[in-house]
């Protein structure tokens, strides 16, 4: 069990420590490389088998930090194997494009998505751009104008139908070049009436020889049209008798007695 676990070393008799010396021996040229586990950042062909490799398939790779830089980031390069034909594959950092770069020994798939990312913006088509979003601007601000316009339009046309329709009804008023209003007309007939229904009324009550007739008691007094005022009140108060004087003293009604309509025979007293 320790030895699978190499927990334990053989040493051998003649050994001895002191003869064991470091040395440090000259750095290997070129740049530094280091053995790294990673996972494939792409899907991928290789060019020499065919065999595809999915994106996310774990290598033990070789990592490898270049002289090169984008912006004061290093680029860092692989290397691994084809998992069939162990041919040897190369892909690099980019971080313009926050993504990874297929050197050799492999074709990366094709991906829709990254199509837009790849192509490269010059400052003409920049211009180009910033020209179209401000065109696109003014074209919504042309287009809210001219909703707006719309809007007022249609009320302006709703306020001239209804002076057309008030103008239409005045027109149907005017008779001769006079204005006629049917409230008017209303009221003089109305009134021509009540002057009718007085006259009828006063005819009503006139005497034969043009004699007015009031009645100011339950017998009829006949005036004069030239008799005074004065007379009429001491006529009025002579025929009239004065009021009776109000009492306040309780009244006992008699009880009706029924029992005769009802065929009761009352008994006589003895």
């Amino acid at each position: 069990m320790s030895e699978r676990k190499v927990l334990s070393k053989y040493y051998p008799p003649d050994f001895d420590p002191s003869q064991i010396g470091r040395s440090r021996g000259p750095k290997a040229p070129g740049p530094k490389v280091v053995t790294v586990r990673l996972m494939a950042p792409f899907s991928m062909k290789c060019t020499t088998c065919g065999e595809f490799i999915y994106k996310g398939r774990k290598f033990n790779a070789r990592k490898e930090i270049t002289d090169q830089k984008y912006l004061t980031v290093t680029i860092i390069r692989f290397y691994i194997r084809c998992t069939r034909c162990s041919a040897e594959i190369t892909f690099v950092t980019d971080p313009r494009h926050h993504d990874f770069e297929c050197e050799r020994g492999a074709k990366r798939n094709f991906e829709p998505w990254r199509k837009a990312q790849l192509e490269e913006e010059t400052e003409q088509e920049l211009e180009e751009r910033l020209e179209r979003e401000e065109a696109e601007k003014d074209i919504m601000k042309e287009l809210e104008s001219k909703t707006v316009d719309a809007k007022t339009e249609m009320q302006i046309a709703d306020a001239l139908d209804e002076i057309r329709l008030r103008n239409a009804r005045n027109e149907r008023d005017w008779k001769d070049g006079e204005v006629s209003f049917v409230r008017e007309e209303k009221d003089e007939e109305r009134e021509r009436q009540e002057r009718e229904d007085e006259e009828a009324a006063r005819r009503a009550f006139m005497g034969s020889e043009g004699e007015k007739v009031r009645r100011l008691t339950a017998d009829s007094i006949i005036i004069d049209d030239n008799t005074a005022p004065e007379s009429i009140a001491e006529s009025s108060s002579s025929s009239m008798p004065p009021p009776p004087v109000p009492t306040f003293k309780r009244q006992i009604k008699k009880k009706k007695d029924f029992s005769a309509a009802l065929g009761i025979k009352k008994k006589a007293p003895a």
